[in-house]
């Protein structure tokens, strides 16, 4: 049977891959999304914790979100502050039903979303690219398939390189724990390169960490540390899950004529947050409309475009090296309570990540 054929092929049905799927199905292209999952949403490895920016960036249904307004930072003697903005807040989601959400809208949209099965090749052909396994022939390529990408490694793109491990437990209730507030943890031997976190997202917590490659993400160590605050050993456990979070900024380069990259698979996580779903959002959506002019309306290549709209990330890549080092316990626990850390703690929770301007031209220091 000959090839069906199709203009776009996402690969990965992650918040990227579906927001450009919808993109993409709107303006009119042929759209096919394969995810190696069983479904949409399935053995998600986010906390999917959105910042402002993100929600005002695209709308999502109330069921799925909680708002936070208030952040907890606590020293690794558990010493803490509270920190709070007016005009600000972060949403905890269900980020599984979140993300089946998405399926859904871009299956309205026109895309078709293809579960189960995992992409191992394509190869360049006249007009495209053929990906035998799934009988399709394609005129453009798009990988949104997550830290290790096989769309990178198979198109000699740029590789993400360095990265922060997570753990995280869902627990359905935590009846010590603030639930108006994002807990967060300082502690360069438990969370070394990161934090630890407590969240209250709708109907449970989430309780995680995440460190970089020169200590062992140990969660358990961590769970046994705060027990007094927030009770784990007396609370029932949904689900537990693991992840890598991309830490090197935007790789390069992150496109070729046809493929490009988007989401994790690209780098687009900033580097010292490990935030990447506003960017993922906002250049999944983007990556959509610009292959959909390119490819019908006789638009500029979408990674030229792309390059000039990218965050740069250069002061954040800075604090990654500083993070990574690793501040000693006692420097967090001298710290935590003075007002150039509160200060500065305000500025990485609360600073206004606006988007730079859709405009020509190159935007050095772009930042998230």
């Amino acid at each position: 049977m000959s090839p069906r054929p199709v203009d776009l092929v996402i690969i990965g049905a992650s918040f990227a891959g579906l927001l450009c799927a919808k993109a993409a199905a709107l303006r009119g292209l042929r759209t096919v999304i394969v995810e190696a999952k069983e479904e949409p949403g399935a053995r998600i490895h986010t906390t999917g914790i959105l910042v402002k920016e993100a929600a005002d960036e695209v709308d999502t249904p109330a069921q799925f979100s909680r708002a936070i307004h208030g952040v907890r930072l606590y020293a690794p003697s558990l010493r803490h502050i509270d920190l709070a903005s007016r005009d600000y807040y972060f949403l905890t989601t269900d980020t599984a039903g979140l993300i089946r959400w998405f399926a859904d809208e871009a299956r309205h949209a026109g895309a078709e979303i293809v579960c189960g099965r995992r992409f191992e090749t394509a190869r360049r052909v006249e007009g495209g690219f053929e990906l035998p396994q799934f009988n399709l022939t394609a005129r453009y390529v798009v990988g949104a398939d997550g830290a290790r990408s096989t769309v990178a490694k198979l198109f000699g793109l740029g590789r993400n390189e360095r990265f922060l491990t997570g753990l995280e437990i869902e627990y359905d209730s935590l009846p010590k724990a603030d639930p108006d507030l994002l807990h967060c943890f300082l502690d360069t031997r438990l969370a070394r390169g990161y934090l630890a976190w407590v969240a209250p997202a709708p109907g449970f917590f989430q309780v995680g960490l995440a460190t970089n490659d020169k200590v062992k993400p140990d969660l358990k160590a961590f769970l046994s540390h705060t027990e007094r605050l927030f009770g784990f050993s007396q609370a029932s456990v949904k689900e537990r899950r693991s992840g890598l979070i991309p830490c090197g900024g935007p790789v390069s380069p992150f496109a070729a004529p046809g493929v490009l990259l988007i989401g994790d698979a690209a780098g687009h996580v900033s580097p010292l947050t490990g935030g990447g779903i506003r960017l993922a959002f906002r250049f999944g959506r983007r990556a959509g409309q610009l292959i959909a002019d390119h490819l019908l309306r006789h638009g500029p290549p979408p990674e030229a475009v792309l390059a000039r709209e990218l965050p740069s990330f250069t002061k954040k890549l800075a604090l990654r090296g500083v993070m990574d080092a690793g501040p000693p316990n006692w420097l967090y626990d001298l710290v935590i309570g003075t007002p150039p850390m509160r200060w500065f703690a305000k500025k990485v929770y609360f600073h206004h990540r606006n988007p730079p301007a859709l405009q020509e031209g190159p935007q050095p220091g772009a930042e998230d």
